[in-house]
């Protein structure tokens, strides 16, 4: 006896497959519903959507969008409630400026020192007349002395003292004048003088040289016939014509002494 086979209904919806599809549909709304919970946690509104079907809210989603609502509202009150205070309208007073602060600084004057005007060494003119043995002894003056004229006047310092020309003029002798003069200097003043030193240890010019007034032109000894170191100076108007020394220096401003 053969079986009845059971035909299924076209109409007849297949509980095998019918089941799981609507466990996926349920799994979809759950997931779908939970991004809602969480779009609705981050402020966002949310819909659930099955197939094609236009967005409907449901109750989760209407209460997650409501206490979203609630949390934004306390949220933007605590920030205004925290915001700082805006600035105020009335202008806050301007800082003091002490006047040193504010006022343009002075520019220092550099004081500047004139250079003082370097006095310029004034040397005072040689006289024409000088004494030809400054600070010497006198030990004889002119005049008679030993039945004989001693014809000029005896300076006397240690040996090798400088002695001096008694004014400007030239050398006509330098050397052994023989009696007695030992070395001797002769100088023509160019006036008709000549002036006379003798008795040198050593002899600093020479015939012919122009010499200044005060210009050492040997040095004191006892040569020729002296009983000592000493300058023996004379005073001649004209060649061997000797005059006495004291009062024609004198008249030149040169005090010897005698």
């Amino acid at each position: 006896m053969q079986e009845d086979s059971p035909v299924q209904n076209e109409n007849t919806p297949d509980t095998t497959t019918e089941q799981p599809r609507r466990t996926r549909r349920r799994n979809r709304t759950i997931v779908l519903g939970a991004a809602a919970l969480v779009a609705l946690g981050l402020g966002g509104v949310a819909v659930a959507t099955t197939g094609g079907d236009r967005p409907a809210p449901t109750a989760v989603s209407l209460d997650a969008q409501a206490r979203a609502e609630a949390d934004s509202r306390a949220d933007r009150s605590t920030r205004e409630s925290t915001a700082p205070d805006s600035p105020s309208a009335t202008p806050s007073a301007s800082p003091t400026v002490s006047p040193s602060a504010s006022a343009s600084p002075t520019p220092t004057k550099t004081a500047t020192t004139k250079p003082k005007p370097v006095a310029k060494k004034t040397t005072k003119p040689t006289p024409a007349w000088v004494n030809p043995m400054p600070g010497a002894s006198i030990t004889s003056c002119f005049g008679q002395r030993w039945g004989t004229l001693h014809a000029g006047i005896d300076l006397a310092l240690p040996s090798g003292t400088p002695i001096h020309a008694a004014a400007a003029g030239t050398v006509t002798q330098a050397g052994d004048a023989s009696d007695g003069y030992g070395n001797s200097v002769f100088i023509d003043h160019g006036n008709g003088y000549l002036t006379h030193y003798a008795h040198q240890s050593r002899i600093a010019v020479t015939v012919g040289q122009k010499v200044k007034a005060g210009q050492v032109i040997g040095y004191e000894g006892s040569t020729g016939d002296s009983t000592g170191p000493h300058l023996h100076f004379e005073v001649h108007q004209g060649m061997w014509n000797q005059i006495d020394p004291a009062p024609f220096m004198r008249a030149r401003g040169v005090d010897l002494g005698c």
